[in-house]
């Protein structure tokens, strides 16, 4: 797994390295700058003729200025035409920022000083010779708006048409949440530092952010993060294939796993339709659609491999009991409605069954504003809201959700006691005792109606290739072994992710992805996994 850390424990870890580990904060400013500046030349190297470009690193008064004349210093010495552009008064740079600040002056750098209240087309006149950008405004300690002479910055880097690698973080973005206060750099690339930290992990820190790579600081850092903790973990390719077991050779159906799903209602039978083939792309033997009669015979005109079996709406506890019989996993909501004879039976299913259960769409939506109400439920339970649903579920607005998902994930985990699946780009996966883990794959092709039913789909039908007993470890948290349905929610979400990016690998595309086309890819993807 790959850590990513919070504003809190970034400091931390650079003060366990300083103090305990005796490593000088000038060291580790060179490091980060020295990696950074590899990156960036690697960049510039592309090209075919870095000598002929012109870099301006647009620096700030804090430790990411002080990043950026390293950077600057390191890129000068592989005779690269370098400049800065300093927003801010050297003097009141930190002593290991002064100091290259210096080194970058007395070595015959350039340096152009824009105090505040600087003009922005004094500001415009010094980038518009560049090719290239360096944004070193602000690190991970920014935790108020961008205003006055550096927004202008901002503003004006933003508006030229040339690359723009940020340090650290894109200036602007807050490193917590991945919300932008007050404006934010729009990066092609950006070099963060020591490890990942929880804001480039958002929708709208990737979309800031654009390819994130890792400057190492020449740093061991398994003690220290022990030390300082991590706020969440990344899941690899390599994490998923450890927990799915490969099917035994004398495997019959029922052994693959038994799905049934409750689902689908007029006009929305499609979601009944992508959840279930999810489950039967991801290795459930048998995959049946329970409903209401009337959606029922709607249904038998349009499966092959898919089972149907009716809802009694005179008896709706009575029949579901018969249907939820022996059956390895359940998924309720997708296009299930949220009328009382279907609240009946999402709140019969999630009361009574003891397996892996998958609360969905509406049937998450029937539990509106009392997430407590869920932590009663017998089987392992997994949510998988988008963040309107889940802000539904917390009683807040969608808004709040998005402005910390990190947070708004652990608190319906905890108030819930599910492992809950918070759907977007870098989907999170939170559970119950705190753990928080980051699918690190992106697909915006999975942008597309459906995607989330298939989803469901596909968590429900790992249930059986996640074996009892299987586990895993989040390395240095000192709880043990998660919950097996974590392992099988977050099994589910990096398939998933994985299947749209295998979509758009072999269409060259990132738009046009239909939702049955996703649990198509999905065996293909097992497959790769197995071979990890």
């Amino acid at each position: 797994m790959i850590p990513i850390l919070s504003r809190v424990q970034v400091r931390a870890y650079d003060a366990h390295a300083i103090g305990e580990g005796h490593l000088p904060g000038l060291v580790l400013m060179e490091n980060a700058g020295r990696g950074a500046a590899e990156a960036i030349f690697a960049r510039l190297a592309s090209s075919g003729r870095p000598s002929a470009e012109r870099v301006v690193v647009v620096a700030g008064a804090g430790n990411n200025g002080g990043d950026g004349f390293v950077v600057a210093r390191h890129l000068a010495a592989r005779g690269v035409a370098v400049s800065v552009v300093f927003c801010g008064k050297p003097e009141k740079l930190p002593a290991d920022a002064r100091t290259n600040h210096d080194a970058w002056i007395e070595l015959g750098g350039s340096c152009v000083v824009l105090p505040a209240g600087t003009d922005r087309t004094m500001i415009d006149a010094e980038l518009a010779d560049a090719t290239l950008l360096v944004d070193a405004l602000f690190g991970t300690g920014l935790d108020r708006p961008v205003e006055g002479t550096l927004a202008d910055a901002i503003a004006a880097m933003n508006a030229l048409a040339v690359p723009t690698i940020a340090l650290d973080l894109p200036s602007g973005l807050d490193a917590d949440t991945g919300t932008v206060l007050g404006t934010a750099v729009v990066a092609d690339a950006t070099v963060t530092f020591a490890h990942r930290k929880l804001g480039l992990v958002t929708p709208r820190g990737a979309e800031l952010a654009g390819e994130v790579t890792v400057a190492g600081l020449g740093v061991p850092d398994a003690k220290i993060l022990d030390a300082v903790g991590v706020a969440a973990w990344g899941l690899t390719p390599r994490d998923v294939a450890t927990w799915l077991a490969p099917r035994r050779a004398g495997a019959h159906k029922h052994a693959a796993g038994d799905v049934l799903l409750v689902a689908g209602s007029a006009g929305t039978l499609g979601a009944a339709l992508l959840a279930a083939r999810g489950s039967l792309r991801a290795g459930a033997g048998l995959a049946t659609i329970a409903t209401f009669p009337e959606s029922r015979q709607a249904l038998e005109a349009r499966v092959l491999e898919i089972m149907t079996r009716a809802i009694d709406p005179e008896d709706v506890e009575g029949s579901l009991d018969a249907l939820l019989a022996k059956r390895t996993a359940v998924v309720v909501g997708p296009g299930f409605g949220t009328g009382e004879p279907a609240r009946r039976a999402v709140e019969h299913v999630v009361s009574t069954f003891e397996g892996l259960l998958v609360l969905d769409a509406d049937g998450i939506t029937c539990f509106a504003g009392r997430p407590e109400d869920l932590a009663a439920a017998p089987g392992d339970l997994v949510l998988t809201p988008h963040p309107g649903e889940l802000g539904r579920l917390l009683g807040r607005p969608t808004a709040e959700v998005e402005a910390d998902r990190f947070a708004s994930a652990q608190e319906a985990a905890a108030r819930a006691r599910a492992v809950v699946v918070l759907k977007g780009a870098h989907t999170i996966v939170a559970g119950p005792e705190g753990d928080v883990w980051v699918c690190m794959d992106q697909a915006p092709a999975l942008a597309t109606a459906g995607s989330g039913d298939v989803l469901a789909g596909i968590v429900a039908g790992l249930s059986a290739a996640v074996a009892p007993g299987v586990g895993a470890v989040t390395p240095g948290d000192g709880r043990g072994v998660v919950p097996r349905a974590m392992l099988v929610a977050a099994a589910g979400v990096v398939v998933h992710a994985r299947a749209g990016a295998a979509w758009s690998r072999g269409h060259g595309g990132d738009r046009g992805l239909l939702a049955s086309e996703v649990a198509d890819r999905v065996p293909e993807v097992l497959g790769a996994l197995a071979r990890a």
